[in-house]
């Protein structure tokens, strides 16, 4: 690997650590210190969803006006500015202010690292791509972790550390990514996408898997929502549960080998794969109705995890096989568009349900949305059979 990229991957690491420094404990924040219901606290992390959607449309426009490196800089120094506020005011409703400034300028970074990845080492292909993706990981891994440790001594020293990550992001950008910039070469997106769709059985296929992405993402949201505070009514520590995506994190990066021999297996059976793993993602929110321990939690962490390995990576997978030639970039925005929303929703749907009803209402309640979305799994490709249609 080159020596170029491993600038971007430790960059990625330091973001991505500094980003999930603070995510996980945005529910318990807004409920336990501020004294908001779940409700409000969805509504605040939907807002933070969608000003990140609105960030990395605007990150892949600035990449083809500006480069990856001045936009990369752009939204570290938008990011910077919001972490000084909120570590000074993060009060009511200030917080609210910052963290959706924070969902906008996160936003923007992300698709000029991807994008500086593949200019970085062109003849990588998917190599260069899964090394950023295992750095993402990785800090995910770290990143709750230490904010676990911090929050439980002192939750005001959360800030601070988050600012103090960011500050190391921006000093590695500022002297290694100026280099990696190569020619003009950025990634599509929805909206720089205006080509006709001519064939639109392909096109219907997607949004049929798409839906299914929705229904995932709108329980697994629930991990850093509801859930997060309901461990803490049942007096886990902030330790423990930023501890569970530790075991997420990491597990992500070294169960690859344990999972490689099925996915190969299934390497032509995409729809195995789906529906493996949202069947295991089902199974994990019926571990959450019992769970009363660190134990459960963590077994749940555990499933959820191997049926996110399974699911996750095939959406795309699938996005690239139903896009016709020079459509890549706008199929691939759809279905990640499909993630964000029901990564949106999900926190102000659960809320909402746990305020009226109660967290074992609204678990099973998942479990029964996670199964739904292996209809989407089973038909997607409907329209392809009806048209005739084979895709790579």
């Amino acid at each position: 690997m080159p020596k170029r990229v491993w600038f971007l991957i430790i960059g990625m690491l330091v973001n991505t650590t500094g980003n999930s420094f603070l995510w996980p404990l945005n529910a318990i924040y807004m409920h336990d210190y501020l004294g908001k219901t779940l409700a409000m606290a969805g509504f605040v992390l939907m807002l933070n969803s969608a000003a990140g959607v609105l960030g990395n449309l605007l990150g892949g426009y600035l990449f083809d006006r500006i480069g990856g490196y001045k936009a990369i800089m752009f939204g570290i120094l938008l990011t910077i500015a919001s972490l000084i506020g909120l570590t000074i005011w993060h009060g009511w409703p200030h917080y609210v202010w910052f963290l959706t400034i924070l969902g906008f300028s996160g936003g923007i970074v992300f698709p000029s690292m991807f994008a500086l990845a593949g200019a970085a080492w062109p003849e990588g292909g998917r190599k260069a791509f899964n090394a950023i993706y295992l750095a993402q990981n990785v800090g995910v891994a770290v990143g709750p972790a230490l904010a676990g440790i911090v929050a439980d001594y002192q939750f005001d020293y959360v800030f601070k550390v988050n600012l103090g990550m960011y500050i190391l992001f921006f000093f590695i950008a500022l002297f290694t990514f100026k280099r990696l910039e190569v020619g003009s070469i950025a990634p599509k997106s929805v909206v720089s996408e205006s080509k006709r769709i001519v064939n639109k059985a392909p096109f219907y296929a997607l949004l049929i898997i798409s839906a299914s992405s929705v229904l995932c993402w709108l329980a697994y949201s629930q991990w850093s929502a509801t859930i997060s505070s309901y461990t803490q009514d049942l007096g886990l520590g902030l330790k423990q549960y930023s501890l569970l995506w530790t075991i997420n994190g990491l597990l992500i990066v070294l169960g690859q080998p344990l999972i490689a021999p099925l996915v190969k297996r299934w390497e032509h059976h995409l729809k195995r794969q789906l529906v493996f793993g949202v069947t295991l993602i089902a199974i994990s929110f019926g571990i959450i109705a019992f769970a009363s321990d660190f134990k459960m939690f963590g077994a749940a962490m555990l499933v959820l995890t191997f049926g996110e390995m399974f699911y996750t990576p095939a959406l795309p997978t699938i996005a690239n096989q139903l896009a016709p030639k020079g459509r890549q970039g706008f199929y691939q925005g759809i279905i990640n568009s499909a993630a964000t929303g029901g990564r949106m929703i999900g926190p102000l749907f659960g809320g909402i349900m746990v305020d009226q009803f109660g967290m074992i209402p609204l678990v099973l309640t998942l479990v029964v949305i996670v199964l739904l979305a292996i209809i989407p799994c089973l038909t997607y490709d409907y329209p392809l059979k009806k048209n005739n249609i084979v895709v790579d």
